[in-house]
Order: structure tokens, then C-alpha cells, then sequence
């Protein structure tokens, strides 16, 4: 499974492509296949996302899982602090303030 991973532009969040857009949770992603770096350009290009990038995934009963370390903690958040990663369910996840 060959998923794509990027920031969005506005805010920095790790985003993932869900196939007809970008969700900033990972289980959202879809599996982009043999045109994912087509893909990866055509949104930097269109300037939809930054400096996206295609990474190797496994499908799980939880939606995919980066088989790389560091895009699991991007997937995930922070390792030593469990009360900061991203919960899918919380409605408040994107009102982040800096």
C-alpha cells in the first residue's frame, strides 16, 4: 500500500491523501498506487498541500499504519506524551491554537 503524506499549507499539520482530498487523520488515507507521486505533484502544484511525499503502508483493521518509524510519530504525534497525539474522534482537533 503506497499512501502520500504532506502539510498543510494554512496551519502545518501533517495531512494525509484520502483520495479526493486531505484528511489530518491518518486512517482517512487512502491507497494512492502506481500514479502517487503523479498525484503528490499535481497537489504541491496546485498549491493544496507542502512538500508532500509517498511513503510504504500496511492496511490494518485501524485504517493504514506508516511502515516507517518517522511517519508513524507523524501519523501518531509525540511519542513521550500520550496526551497530546491527534484523536481521531475529538471534534475539537482542529482548533489548535499557537
Amino acid at each position: 500500500m503506497r499512501i502520500i503524506t504532506g502539510n498543510d499549507l494554512a496551519t502545518g499539520d501533517v495531512t494525509w491523501w484520502t483520495g479526493d482530498g486531505w484528511s489530518r487523520h491518518v486512517e482517512d488515507a487512502t491507497d494512492a498506487g502506481p500514479q502517487a507521486e503523479g498525484i503528490a505533484r499535481e497537489e504541491e502544484a496546485a498549491r493544496r498541500v507542502n512538500g508532500p511525499y509517498v511513503i510504504e503502508a500496511s492496511e490494518t483493521p485501524d485504517g493504514p499504519r506508516p511502515a516507517h518509524i518517522k511517519d508513524r510519530i507523524r501519523a501518531l504525534g509525540p511519542t513521550v506524551r500520550p496526551d497530546l497525539t491527534l484523536k481521531p474522534a475529538d471534534a475539537n482537533a482542529g482548533s489548535w491554537v499557537i
